[in-house]
């Protein structure tokens, strides 16, 4: 039986995942395809952590663009008011909070995820805002609190 569901894995995953399932209700443990629900299992988690990556190295750089550039465009341009990256901002603001009340967990992995992120956010900002990397802080200089706080938008 195990080795049929671990062949139905590559051919019909969708079945594989029910089969497993209803395996799991019955309680019928000798059964089931163990490695493939491990992978499964750890994939689950890479995949939120890298969601949640991602969302940051978006809304880092933005904050970087903000904290860097916002003064210079919009002495520059009289009618430079941020919106687009204020709109981002809020957006990626959102969707952190979201994916961290779905997955609390993951609450406690944010320094080390923001410290991964942050390189790429750099490197994002530099390239959205054709200044130096150099200028940007070299390690992330907001707190979790400030990331995730609605009403924070740095100054420079």
């Amino acid at each position: 039986m195990m080795r049929e569901l671990a062949q139905l894995y590559d051919t019909n995953y969708s079945e594989w995942a029910k089969e497993n399932s209803r395996l799991l209700k019955e309680g019928c443990f000798i059964d089931l395809d163990i490695p493939h629900l491990l992978e499964e299992l750890s994939d689950i988690g890479k995949a939120e952590t890298n969601e949640l990556e991602s969302r940051l190295i978006i809304l880092l750089a933005h904050l970087l663009k903000w904290q860097f550039q916002y003064q210079q465009l919009s002495e520059r341009w009289q009618e430079f008011k941020g919106d687009s990256w204020r709109t981002t901002i809020i957006e990626q603001r959102l969707r952190l909070q979201r994916r961290l009340r779905k997955s609390p967990g993951l609450k406690s992995k944010l320094p080390a995820i923001i410290n991964n992120a942050y390189e790429d956010a750099v490197l994002l900002a530099a390239k959205e805002t054709r200044l130096a990397k150099e200028i940007f802080p070299e390690h992330c200089c907001y707190s979790v609190a400030e990331i995730l706080d609605d009403d924070f938008y740095p100054v420079n």
